[in-house]
This record gives structure tokens, C-alpha cells and sequence, in this order.
């Protein structure tokens, strides 16, 4: 007979795993993209995107249908489905498509460094919302993260990258975005559950994505290289299927808390791909500025679990 002991130590281990599994699929999305973008000249960012989703959403329809044939929760109202249109837009259709456009102008590795600022914006814009003062802890936190990101972004500027400021500008819009859509998506978690969150917001994302595919290139998809259509697919399942489950399943074993500390492997990850496939520079500068960021978002996340 297994102890109870060797029970939570194993599930420890298997949620551990999930989430760490979650981050690295997550981290290697924006190198799949900047690959995308040099496989062909004409694929722009909401061309990709509509790629993404085409190959996503019969995932994301198949989690719903079985999710609501197996359970027996209760259907949405008017007004939660209005939510759910309102998060789903939002967080996964326009976060997104601003984080595609940045990645045409900037690094996988700066991208992955400002995208990581958004638990930073979550504490901070949870603090004004609610109106909590801003303790001596959130402050260095942010000071932390802040100053991480200058450090980073002074190291790019001497590389004087075409476009950095406009590229940084739309991550940082994403970030920005995506922490409202953190904010907002907590009560809708708890109401119907993670799955089901998860499967019809991308649902509303691939229908407005599609949609606006539609109406910049009309409805022909083709014509692109196979590499494009290969990658496409590979960041649907890998990077986006893929990582927003197992991310969920971890997090119901081991907490929101600890999964946000293990999902800082993120960043460091994202770094040493671009080094390894995009032949991106690693310096002493931009590792520490990525340091300081994540050391920022650990406290944050400790504060968020206290």
C-alpha cells in the first residue's frame, strides 16, 4: 500500500510537470512566429493568426462538446456569454494580434520579456480598481520588473533594431490587455470552470480572428509555402492547445500561486530558442534585465498568494 505522503509527493511532481510543460510550449510561441515570418514575406501577422486559429478551434469545439455532454452545468445566461464574447475578444483575439504585429518589428526574446510584465499590471491595476494602497512589497515588485525592462531595452536599442519602438509599444499594449483579461476572466473561472472558460473563449477569439482575415484577404487561405501551414499548425497544438490544458490541470493540482513561479521558466526559455534556432544574441545586459523582471514577477506572485 502507497502511503498518502507518496500520493501528494507524486501528485506535486505530475503538477509541477504539467505547468512546466505549459510555460515551455507557451515560450516557444513567438519563435515560431518570427520562423513563420521568414518562411514568407507574404504572410502578415493576422494571416498567421487566422492559420493558428483554423488549426486550434476543431480542438477548442471538441473540448466544449464533450465538456458539456460529460458535465451537467448549468447553460449561460445572456449576460455571461456577453462576458465571455467581451474576454474572449480581448484576451485572446486582440492581445494576440498586437503581440503578432510587435513580433514583426522586435526579437522573440524582448517580446517574451515585456509580454512577462502582465501579472505586474494585474496587482498594480487590481490595486486602483479596489483601491488598495500599493505596499512597500507590490512597490519593489514593480520597481524590480520596470527596471528589468529598461535594462533590456537599452540593450536593444544599441542594437538599433528598425521598428523596436513600435514594436515594443504594441507588446507592451498586449501585456497591458491581456492583464485586463487576467483580471477579468478569475470570476468566470470559478463560475463555469477552466476548460470550458478556456475552449469557448479561444472560440469567440478564432470566430473574430477569422473574421477579420475575411475582410483584409478574403476567405483564400492558400497559396502560402508548406512551411508556413506546418508551423501554423505546430504553434496550434503545441503552443496553444496544448499548453492552455496542461497549464490548467497543473494548476488545479498544485495552485495558481506555484504555477506562477514555475512559469517563469518562460522567458529564459524563449531566450535560449531564439539563441539556439534564430541565432538571436544572449548578453550579460539583457540576462540581467530578464532576472530582474522575473524576480519582479516572483514577489508579485507572492504577494497575489498571501
Amino acid at each position: 500500500m502507497l502511503s498518502k505522503t507518496h500520493f501528494e509527493q507524486r501528485n506535486l511532481v505530475i503538477g509541477c510537470g504539467l505547468v512546466l510543460l505549459g510555460a515551455l510550449g507557451f515560450s516557444a510561441k513567438s519563435i515560431i512566429i518570427k520562423l513563420a515570418y521568414a518562411a514568407s514575406t507574404q504572410v502578415d501577422a493576422i494571416t498567421l493568426m487566422a492559420l493558428r486559429m483554423l488549426f486550434a478551434l476543431p480542438f477548442f469545439l471538441l473540448v466544449a462538446a464533450w465538456h458539456n455532454k460529460k458535465s451537467s452545468s448549468q447553460a449561460l445566461d445572456k449576460k455571461q456569454w456577453l462576458v465571455i464574447a467581451v474576454l474572449g475578444f480581448i484576451g485572446y483575439y486582440l492581445a494576440s494580434y498586437l503581440d503578432f504585429i510587435g513580433l514583426q518589428y522586435i526579437s522573440a526574446g524582448l517580446e517574451r520579456v515585456i509580454l512577462f510584465l502582465y501579472p505586474t499590471f494585474v496587482v498594480l491595476f487590481s490595486a486602483i480598481v479596489h483601491k488598495k494602497p500599493v505596499t512597500a512589497r507590490v512597490c519593489v515588485a514593480l520597481g524590480l520588473s520596470y527596471t528589468g525592462m529598461i535594462l533590456v531595452f537599452v540593450e536593444h536599442l544599441s542594437i538599433a533594431s528598425s521598428g523596436l519602438l513600435l514594436g515594443s509599444g504594441l507588446v507592451l499594449a498586449s501585456a497591458v490587455i491581456f492583464a485586463c483579461f487576467t483580471m477579468g476572466s478569475g470570476v468566470m473561472v470559478l463560475k463555469i470552470g477552466s476548460a470550458r472558460f478556456t475552449a469557448y473563449t479561444m472560440t469567440v477569439a478564432s470566430i473574430a480572428t477569422i473574421v477579420h482575415f475575411a475582410f483584409r484577404h478574403g476567405i483564400a487561405i492558400t497559396g502560402f509555402p508548406y512551411d508556413v501551414y506546418f508551423l501554423a499548425l505546430i504553434m496550434a497544438v503545441f503552443s496553444t492547445v496544448l499548453p492552455a490544458f496542461l497549464m490548467n490541470a497543473g494548476i488545479r493540482i498544485i495552485g495558481a500561486g506555484s504555477a506562477s513561479i514555475i512559469s517563469t521558466i518562460g522567458p529564459i526559455a524563449t531566450l535560449v530558442l531564439a539563441y539556439m534556432i534564430l541565432d538571436e544574441a544572449i548578453t550579460l545586459l539583457q540576462l540581467a534585465g530578464t532576472f530582474f523582471v522575473l524576480a519582479g514577477v516572483y514577489v508579485v506572485s507572492r504577494v497575489a498568494k498571501a
